[in-house]
């Protein structure tokens, strides 16, 4: 009977310990789901419209439905209005304001380059945004920071490094702000992985880095250096896709190629989170750049790592229990 009762505690321990576990790992790692990137995909991408700066409809129509969704997370947004040739444009803000001193912000623009879907250019780094704002919302009492989420415009050219990006508008508009800021996460293009050797690279890096194209990079420049680290660091402990850093100045060709550039204009500490883009992805910029080229587990993966950062707190509470 004596020898029942013991095994009976070490049954009843043993199932303790597992349920322990499985509620550590369901309440302490984000995990980002795939099925809602490829819904979010499904809203973002109109079949015959197309969201660039010619067809202010459609961008509304995106914008109100980023608004719509993140706020559905809990999460109070508005819209940023500007006017370029007296038409009006919208970055779309989101805040997760939780009293803190020091805030983060991650973006990603909704617009695209001509009559083209622009799949991975760029619904996959807004769908990956809103997957981040939904991981948020769900752990915002585990924040550190306050977290402003950005949905940019007119990142494509024509208007592409002038004062009308809709990061150059939103970076001006928080200079009076820039000692709260610890730093700028921009989602630019994350979801075209190829395992061959399709890699290319700005002259002279092709002997540094790898030549197949299954990794996501972390881009900064030297004083953004440290968030870079920080992110490849999150991607490396998840162990289920590879990340690269590159440190350089902003005359490597593609180095600033997004919205990052107009934070590192201001003096804020930016990085920038990428498949690479035209080194990569040769349907850049054209017809054939559609969601059926998309890894979504892979995307899943780069805002897993993404949220992990965020949520360092998280990370630190995963770690101790781990240790204890």
């Amino acid at each position: 009977m004596l020898m029942q009762r013991f095994y009976s505690i070490l049954i009843l321990l043993f199932l303790m310990s597992c349920h322990s576990a499985i509620y550590a790992k369901s309440t302490l790692e984000p995990q980002a789901d795939p099925k809602n990137l490829s819904n979010y995909l499904a809203q973002i991408i109109h079949p015959t419209a197309f969201r660039n700066y010619k067809n202010v409809a459609e961008l509304d129509r995106v914008a109100a439905y980023l608004k719509q969704q993140v706020e559905q997370f809990g999460i109070p947004c508005e819209y940023q209005i500007y006017q370029v040739q007296q038409q009006n444009y919208r970055n779309v803000i989101c805040r997760l304001n939780m009293g803190h001193a020091k805030k983060v912000i991650v973006g990603a623009h909704y617009d695209v380059y001509g009559d083209f879907k622009g799949a991975d250019d760029n619904a996959s780094g807004v769908a990956g945004l809103m997957e981040t704002a939904r991981l948020l919302a769900a752990h915002k009492n585990q924040l550190k920071h306050n977290v402003e989420l950005v949905f940019y415009t007119l990142e494509e050219p024509p208007y592409f490094r002038s004062a009308y990006m809709g990061s150059a508008v939103h970076a001006q508009s928080i200079l009076a702000q820039k000692a709260q800021i610890e730093a700028v996460y921009i989602l630019e293009m994350i979801g075209f992985f190829n395992a061959q050797a399709v890699q290319d690279y700005p002259t002279g890096l092709g002997l540094f880095y790898p030549e197949h194209g299954d990794y996501i990079a972390a881009v900064s420049n030297f004083s953004s250096r440290i968030f870079s680290e920080k992110y490849c660091k999150a991607m490396n402990n998840i162990k289920k896709l590879d990340c690269q850093r590159l440190i350089a100045p902003s005359f490597i060709q593609g180095v600033d190629f997004s919205d990052h550039l107009n934070y590192w204009n201001a003096g804020i500490p930016a990085i920038m989170i990428t498949d690479t883009a035209f080194f990569r992805n040769k349907h850049y910029h054209t017809a054939q750049d559609t969601v059926e080229k998309l890894n979504l587990d892979k995307m899943a993966q780069v805002i897993n790592g993404l949220a992990i950062i965020l949520l360092e707190n998280i990370n630190r509470d995963h770690n101790k229990k781990a240790q204890s």
